[in-house]
């Protein structure tokens, strides 16, 4: 197996050796080549040597992971973001699309994400973006989400999405320019993830935008008709949930 190096960067001591004997012990196919508890020692590592892996996280005493990126914006390593127990965090990395290391993590979690670093693309400057916004502005709505395609992961703004349909284990958004997105997640993924963001889950199959609602039918069991003149149905319990958020407006 070919030998890795890595670099470890993280503020907290106890962490850094956690992981760092996580490694050692695991992953003997991986050479630790360097560990830093800050943006500015990070940098002069990286800037002598880029290893294969960069185990970064987020929150640095002197700065932020992305503070690194940004002082290295080509740089070639694959990036294994880890992060502590914060909602706030998963949450930005779930709208970026960006695989994530929980603390504590299992050694199972620590295995499966570096068999992803090595094969998967790096996360784009877009993505990145959606990350640092979400993460550095954790009280503000998300103004933007990656959505992974077959092909490619793209970012779109929240507030251009009309509504989202399931198909099974795949879920087709629609756009206001009344394009369509295909992404292989369920409709519960995002349904979780943007009812924060005004959108409401209004059948089994269908998840709104609360903005482009335009009327509510109330008769053939009820329905909602949505700016684009597309019809909607709503479930039978999910009726009196979209009579308040009517009402509320």
């Amino acid at each position: 197996m070919k030998e890795l190096t890595a670099v470890l960067v993280d503020d907290m001591p106890i962490a850094l050796e956690m992981l760092e004997n996580d490694i050692v012990n695991n992953h003997p196919e991986i050479k630790i080549t360097g560990k830093a508890k800050s943006v500015v020692e990070a940098a002069k590592l990286l800037r002598k040597n880029q290893p294969d892996i960069l185990f970064l996280d987020i929150m640095l005493g002197d700065g932020t992971g992305f503070d690194i990126l940004e002082i290295f914006p080509d740089l070639r390593s694959k990036i294994i973001f880890v992060t502590a127990s914060d909602a706030f965090a998963i949450k930005a990395f779930k709208f970026a699309a960006i695989d994530y290391i929980l603390k504590p993590y299992s050694d199972e979690d620590l295995a499966i994400s570096i068999e992803k670093a090595q094969s998967q693309i790096q996360p784009d400057k877009q993505q990145l973006n959606v990350l640092q916004e979400a993460v550095t502005a954790p009280n503000n709505k998300p103004s933007k989400i990656s959505l992974h395609t077959s092909e490619k992961i793209i970012v779109v703004n929240i507030d251009d999405i009309i509504r989202c349909k399931s198909d099974n284990n795949y879920t087709t958004f629609h756009f206001k320019d009344k394009s369509k997105i295909l992404v292989s997640k369920t409709l519960k993924h995002y349904a979780d993830m943007l009812k924060e963001v005004n959108f409401l889950r209004v059948h089994q199959s269908h998840l709104v935008n609360t903005k482009y609602i335009k009327e509510f039918i109330k008769s053939d069991g009820g329905y909602l008709i949505l700016t684009d003149n597309s019809n909607v149905p709503v479930s039978v319990r999910k009726r009196n949930e979209v009579l308040e958020v009517l009402n509320s407006y």
